[in-house]
C-alpha cells in the first residue's frame, strides 16, 4: 500500500469539507496535553477542597467565604470543562457537534463572567469590612451575601447566553470546515463585552483596593502605636482588626493575581489578535485559565483554616460524627 502524502484530516471521508489536523511537533504536542492534563487535574482537586471545607465546616459559613465558595465553584469548573476542552481545541480536532462547540463557548464566558463578579463582590465585602466596621455586621450577612452570589451567577448565564445568541441558534455558522470550533462576537457586542466584563470590574476593584490599602496602612500604624497601652479589654477587638487587616491583605493578593492573569488576555482582545503569533495566543490563554488553579494555592499559603480543613478531609476525619462542627480557625 502507497504512503497517503495528502495533508492529515480531521474527517477523511469528507475530502473537500474536512478540516486539517493540528500538525505540532510530536513532542510538543505531547508536553502540551501532558501540562494542561496536569494543570486540570491540580485545578478541580485543590477546588474541590476549597469547597467541601467551606460548605462542610460551619465555623467557615461567613460572608467571605461564601463568596469565596462561589469563586471556587467557578474555578471548579474551569479546571472540569474548560481547560480539556481548550487541549481538544488546540491539540486535536473538534469531533464534538457544532452545538456542543456553542456550548462550550457559552460555558466558558459564563464561568470567567462569574469569576469577575465573585471578585468585584469580594472587593466590596472587604472594603466595608475594613472602612465601615461598625456596620460590617449588620450590613454584610449571609444571606445577602447568597443572594448577591446567586444573582452574580444569574447574570453570568443571561449576559452570556444574549452575548452568544446568534450562535447557540446558529451553530457552527462561522466554522469553515469540519472539525473546527470556531465563535465569533461581532465588533459592537465584543466592546461592549470587554467594557462590562473587563473595563469596569477591574476599575471598581482597583479604586476599592486602593482604598482598602490606605486605611489597612493608617490603621496598622495606629495598632503597631498603642500596642503596648492596650489593656485586657481591648485585646480582643485589637485580635479582630488584625485579623481582618490579614484577611484584606490576603484577599489583596488574590485580586493582584487575578488582574495579572486576565489582564494580558482582554489587552489582546483590545489590540487585536492578529498582532502576536499563535503560540503567544495560547499562552496568554492558558495565563488567563491559570488563574483559577492559582487562588486555591492562595488560600493554602495565607489561609491555616483551609490548612486544617485539608489535613481533617484527606485523612478522611470528616466522616466521623460531629466532624462539621470542629475547631478549625
Amino acid at each position: 500500500m502507497e504512503p497517503h502524502d495528502g495533508p492529515e484530516l480531521c474527517f477523511p471521508l469528507l475530502l473537500n469539507t474536512s478540516c486539517r489536523k493540528p500538525a505540532p511537533p510530536w513532542s510538543e504536542a505531547v508536553f502540551l496535553n501532558l501540562l494542561l492534563f496536569s494543570v486540570s487535574l491540580l485545578t478541580v482537586t485543590l477546588n474541590l477542597l476549597i469547597i467541601i471545607s467551606i460548605s462542610c465546616f460551619r465555623q467557615l459559613h461567613t460572608p467571605t467565604n461564601i463568596l469565596l465558595l462561589s469563586l471556587a465553584v467557578s474555578d471548579f469548573l474551569v479546571g472540569l470543562l474548560v481547560m480539556p476542552g481548550e487541549m481538544l481545541r488546540k491539540t486535536s480536532c473538534w469531533f464534538l457537534s457544532d452545538l456542543m462547540c456553542s456550548l462550550y463557548s457559552c460555558v466558558s464566558y459564563i464561568l470567567t463572567s462569574a469569576s469577575i463578579g465573585d471578585m468585584v463582590l469580594i472587593s466590596v465585602d472587604r472594603y466595608v469590612a475594613i472602612c465601615d466596621p461598625l456596620n460590617y455586621q449588620t450590613t454584610i450577612t449571609v444571606p445577602r451575601v447568597k443572594g448577591c452570589a446567586f444573582l452574580c451567577w444569574f447574570c453570568s448565564v443571561l449576559y452570556s447566553g444574549v452575548l452568544l445568541k446568534d450562535d447557540l441558534i446558529h451553530p457552527g455558522r462561522h466554522n469553515t470546515c469540519y472539525g473546527q470550533c470556531v465563535v465569533v462576537i461581532n465588533y459592537v457586542a465584543g466592546a461592549v463585552d470587554l467594557v462590562f466584563t473587563f473595563t469596569v470590574p477591574v476599575t471598581v476593584m482597583i479604586v476599592l483596593h486602593l482604598r482598602v490599602f490606605v486605611v489597612t496602612v493608617s490603621q496598622a500604624r495606629a495598632m503597631n502605636s498603642h500596642i503596648a497601652t492596650v489593656t485586657l479589654q481591648h485585646s480582643v477587638t485589637l485580635t479582630s482588626r488584625k485579623s481582618e487587616l490579614k484577611a484584606a491583605r490576603t484577599l489583596g493578593v488574590l485580586v493582584l493575581v487575578f488582574l495579572i492573569c486576565f489582564c494580558p488576555y482582554y489587552c489582546v482582545s483590545l489590540a487585536g489578535e492578529n498582532l502576536l503569533s499563535a503560540s503567544s495566543l495560547s499562552c496568554v490563554l492558558y495565563l488567563f485559565l491559570f488563574n483559577s488553579c492559582l487562588n486555591p494555592v492562595i488560600y493554602a499559603l495565607f489561609y491555616p483554616w483551609f490548612r486544617r480543613a485539608v489535613k481533617i478531609i484527606v485523612t478522611l476525619q470528616i466522616l466521623q460524627p460531629g466532624s462539621c462542627e470542629a475547631n478549625i480557625l
